[in-house]
């Protein structure tokens, strides 16, 4: 019989009561693993094993061979690669350090699906992982492949098939905040709402909670993103600028950084949920995931979804009714 959680306990939390040693991903490149630092953050508070790891946009290619665990896989620590300005995964080590916490950040190149997959599971066997968090900030995660616009899915979804063959693991699942943001890469929100309530009737669906600033991982959440805009000031995270916005209690057209000059922003609470999904049952749903299982190489991932797109049926944007 499967335990059913009481109203008062968090479903998420309660999929990972059993689990001790978790790794909290960053699903889509860039600044995402910042998206789960909160719950990473609140699992070490419990006394679990916690491991970061990140999809990345940093050179990692020009790191030394003792920086890679094994292949396609780097060992991010707070003095690795200290010429480079741009390189998320140092400056969250960075600051893990600052704070007490492990801090060591595992970081995978930008590759297709298969040598994703086998470096997801050297780190899990290196650690004996029990459990996989995989975070997005944004929503594009949750697109199946036919909506109005798809945000950039490329290493989010690339880093969902890598994982939806990995069935040895006990617990894998995916994470969403920052409600609304992808807005700005063409994506409609009221269709994620649809795909949300799809995968409701699949039993997917773990609900939603808000990450609130007056909790303990929520101020060092703010501080950790305000940390990482200071060390990082010519490319600061757009997306982790808005839900720490979001999580202060700003709302609207906020101004955080110049690289949001031309555009609106509408910073409002729903950035600070979160979302929680079984991952194989996202995966289930993504209707081009077996087109890229092959894949060796990110453009390859590109070059199929570009395929997909262009002999599909695409559903048409909707607007939100009030």
């Amino acid at each position: 019989m499967v335990a059913v959680p009481c109203l008062h306990t968090n479903p998420l939390f309660t999929r990972l009561a059993d689990s001790d040693r978790i790794l909290v991903a960053g699903a889509g490149g860039g600044f995402d693993i910042y998206s789960g630092l909160p719950l990473a953050l609140c699992l070490l508070h419990q006394g679990r094993d916690v491991y970061f790891a990140n999809l990345s946009f940093s050179a990692l290619a020009g790191l030394p061979a003792d920086n890679w665990a094994a292949d396609d896989l780097a060992v991010v620590t707070p003095d690795t690669a200290p010429h480079q300005s741009y390189f998320p995964e140092r400056t969250l080590a960075q600051w893990l350090h600052r704070h007490g916490y492990p801090p060591t950040v595992y970081a995978f190149p930008q590759t297709g699906v298969r040598p994703l997959r086998a470096a997801y599971r050297a780190l899990i066997e290196r650690h004996a992982i029990d459990a996989v968090v995989l975070v997005d900030g944004g929503t594009d995660i949750l697109l199946r492949g036919d909506e109005a616009g798809l945000g950039t899915p490329e290493e989010d979804l690339t880093s969902v098939a890598a994982l939806a063959a990995l069935d040895d693991v006990p617990n894998r699942l995916v994470v969403s905040v920052g409600f609304g943001v992808d807005a700005y890469h063409g994506v409609n929100h009221v269709q994620v709402l649809e795909n949300i309530a799809a995968l409701e009737r699949d039993g997917a669906y773990l609900g939603a909670f808000s990450l609130p600033r007056a909790t303990r991982e929520g101020a060092l959440y703010l501080d950790a993103v305000a940390h990482a805009q200071q060390h990082t000031p010519d490319h600061p995270s757009i997306v982790n600028g808005s839900i720490a916005a979001a999580v202060q209690g700003s709302f609207g057209d906020v101004r955080f950084t110049d690289r949001t000059r031309g555009s609106e922003l509408f910073v409002n609470p729903l950035m600070a949920l979160y979302f929680a999904f079984e991952l194989p049952g996202l995966a289930s749903r993504c209707l081009y995931l077996d087109r890229i299982e092959d894949t060796y190489l990110m453009r390859q991932v590109h070059s199929r979804i570009a395929e997909f797109r262009e002999t599909t049926v695409i559903r048409p944007p909707r607007s939100f009714p009030h």
